[in-house]
C-alpha cells in the first residue's frame, strides 16, 4: 500500500525528505510559502508542490490532507510546525503527525505536547545530531554506527588500516581465525560499495560495514587491534547548539574531559552557565596558534562544529596533519561539501539535516509497517549506496520457516542478522524465519516493500505451495520435500 505524505516546508530537512521518501515510492506533497523554495524542490525530486500557508485548513485540505497518512511538519518555526500537526489531526483524526522542534523549552516539554495535541513526533535536530556523534565518540574507530531493533544489534563502518590482522585475510575465514562473530555485510572499494561473498579478501584502505550482537562487535573490533573504548579527551570548535547538547551529553560519561572553543563572548558566557563542567575558551579556531597552544595535537578527538563547512573541512585537515591519531567528527550541511569530504580527511561526517531527514524516514517506515508492510526501519550504508532494512516479521509470508539455504535469494542482497526472544545472531543456511523475528537484509535494490520481495521474482521456496487468504499470499512448506542447497551467492 502506498502512503500519501505532506510535508509542510522546503528548507533543508524538507528537501532531503522530499528526497528520501520519493525513491521509495511515497506520494508525496510539498507546501510551502516560499514558490523559489517549493520550485527547486519540486525540480529535483518526484513531487508535488503547493504555495502557500500549511497552517491553512483550505491550503491542507487542497494538499490532500483528508486522505493523507502522515503529515511532517519541518518550517523554521516551531509554533507554525506544531499548529500544523494541530490543525493536520483536526481534519484528519488517524493521520501521524511529525513536527520538527529546535527550542530546547518545547523539546523538553514534548511528552505533554505529544498527549495533549495528538503529535506522534517531535524532533530536535540539533539535539539528533549531538547524540549521533556521542555515539560515534563512544566507538572512536568507527566511521558511522547505527543501532537495530532498540540496541539489540548494531552497524559499524571502518576502515581496515595496513596493520590490521584483516589484511589479506579471506572473509570465508574471517570469524573461524579472530574467533568472532559477525557479519560483513557491505565494502567499498575503489569507491564502489558492494555486498562482499566469501571470496572478498581485506586490503588496506577498505571501507567495510559489520552487523553483529553489541558485545559480538565489541570483541571483533578487540580482536583485529582496535580499541572500542570511548574517547577520554574531546575539543569541540565552535560554540554552536549541537555544540551544547554534545557537551551536556558527555559531561556525564565517566571520566571525560571536555573543552569548547568559541569566539563569541556573549555566546562563551552563556555556555559557561550552562554547561558547568566543560572548559569555554575564548578564541577564535581561525588562529592556528590558539588551536595548538589549546592541545589541538595532543587531544584524542576534534568535533569541528562551527557554522561554516569550509572553516570545519579545513579544521579537518589541520587535525589530520598536527594529530592523525585523533578521533575527527565533522558537521557539514551542504551536499557537496559533503562529496568534497569523502575525499579528504575529514574522520566520521555528520550531516544534521540528512540525519534528522532519516529519522523521520524511519518511522514513517514503522508507521507504514503497521498499515500493512513489514519494513520497520531503513538505514543507509557506504553513503547511501545501499541500505540496511529492519523487518518486524508478522503475518504470513513465503520465506517462514523455511532454511534460508532453500530460499531462492535476490543475487544483490544479504540476509544479515535475526533477533530472536531478545537475542541477535548471524544466521547460517539451516537457520529459518520465523513470525516474532525482526530481520535484518543489506540490499542495493530499492523496491523491497514485503518481507517476500527479497526472493528472485516469481519464485517460492523448493517444496512448497502457495494459498491465498483474505487477500494476502501465505506459503505452506513441505518439509519432506526439502533439497540440499547452500545459501544463495
Amino acid at each position: 500500500m502506498i502512503m500519501n505524505v505532506i510535508i509542510v516546508g522546503c528548507g533543508k530537512i524538507g528537501a532531503a525528505l522530499a528526497e528520501q521518501l520519493s525513491q521509495e515510492q511515497f506520494n508525496i506533497t510539498m507546501v510551502d510559502i516560499n514558490r523559489h523554495k517549493l520550485q527547486n524542490v519540486t525540480d529535483n525530486a518526484d513531487v508535488m508542490g503547493l504555495a502557500g500557508n500549511g497552517t491553512s485548513f483550505q491550503l491542507l485540505e487542497e494538499a490532500g490532507l483528508r486522505t493523507a497518512d502522515v503529515l511532517i511538519a519541518v518550517t523554521g518555526s516551531d509554533e507554525v510546525n506544531l499548529l500544523c500537526c494541530i490543525v493536520a489531526r483536526k481534519l484528519g483524526s488517524n493521520i501521524t503527525t511529525i513536527a520538527r522542534v529546535r527550542d530546547f523549552t518545547y523539546y523538553q516539554e514534548r511528552v505533554y505536547l505529544q498527549q495533549s495535541l495528538g503529535i506522534n513526533m517531535i524532533l530536535n535536530p540539533e539535539l539528533t545530531a549531538a547524540t549521533e556523534i556521542a555515539r560515534l565518540l563512544r566507538t572512536p574507530k568507527a566511521i558511522e554506527i547505527s543501532t537495530i531493533a532498540g540496541g539489540q544489534a548494531e552497524l559499524l563502518t571502518f576502515t581496515v588500516e595496513g596493520n590490521s590482522p584483516l589484511v589479506n585475510l579471506p572473509l570465508s575465514r574471517m570469524n573461524q581465525k579472530l574467533g568472532t562473530d559477525v557479519l560483513v555485510c557491505a565494502a567499498i572499494r575503489d569507491n564502489k560499495a558492494m555486498i562482499p561473498r566469501g571470496d572478498f579478501v581485506f586490503r588496506t584502505g577498505d571501507l567495510i560495514s559489520i552487523v553483529g550482537a553489541p558485545r559480538n562487535t565489541s570483541h571483533f573490533f578487540h580482536r583485529i587491534g582496535i580499541s572500542s573504548g570511548q574517547v577520554k579527551d574531546v575539543m569541540i570548535i565552535g560554540g554552536s547548539q549541537i555544540a551544547y547538547y554534545l557537551a551536556y551529553q558527555l559531561e556525564r560519561m565517566k571520566n571525560c574531559s571536555v573543552k569548547i572553543l568559541e569566539a563569541d563572548r556573549d555566546r562563551c558566557r552563556a555556555l559557561s552557565e550552562l554547561l558547568p563542567d566543560t572548559m569555554i575558551i575564548r578564541g577564535s579556531s581561525h588562529k592556528r596558534e590558539v588551536l595548538m597552544e589549546e592541545g589541538l595535537p595532543h587531544t584524542e578527538a576534534v568535533v569541528a562544529l562551527t557554522n561554516m563547512d569550509e572553516e570545519n573541512l579545513m579544521l579537518g585537515m589541520l587535525t589530520s596533519i598536527y594529530n592523525p591519531k585523533a578521533k575527527l567528527v565533522t558537521k557539514v550541511s551542504h551536499l557537496p561539501y559533503k562529496e568534497i569530504s569523502q575525499r579528504m580527511s575529514a574522520g566520521s561526517l555528520v550531516c544534521p539535516k540528512e540525519l534528522a531527514a532519516r529519522t523521520i524516514t524511519q518511522f514513517v517506515h514503522a508507521t507504514h509497517s503497521s498499515m500493512g508492510t513489514n519494513v520497520e526501519c531503513s538505514y543507509p550504508i557506504m553513503d547511501g549506496q545501499l541500505r540496511a532494512l529492519e523487518f518486524n516479521v508478522t503475518g504470513l509470508s513465503p520465506v517462514l520457516d523455511v532454511p534460508l539455504k532453500d530460499l531462492p535469494l535476490r543475487k544483490e542482497l544479504l540476509l544479515s542478522i535475526v533477533i530472536r526472544g531478545g537475542r541477535a545472531f548471524n544466521p547460517g543456511g539451516n537457520d529459518r524465519i520465523l513470525q516474532g523475528d525482526r530481520v535484518v537484509i543489506v540490499t542495493s535494490y530499492g523496491d523491497i516493500r514485503e518481507l517476500e520481495d527479497i526472493l528472485e521474482r516469481g519464485s517460492f521456496p523448493r517444496g512448497g505451495k502457495t494459498l491465498r487468504s483474505g487477500g494476502v499470499t501465505a506459503f505452506t512448506h513441505q518439509p519432506e520435500q526439502i533439497l540440499a542447497g547452500g545459501l544463495n551467492g
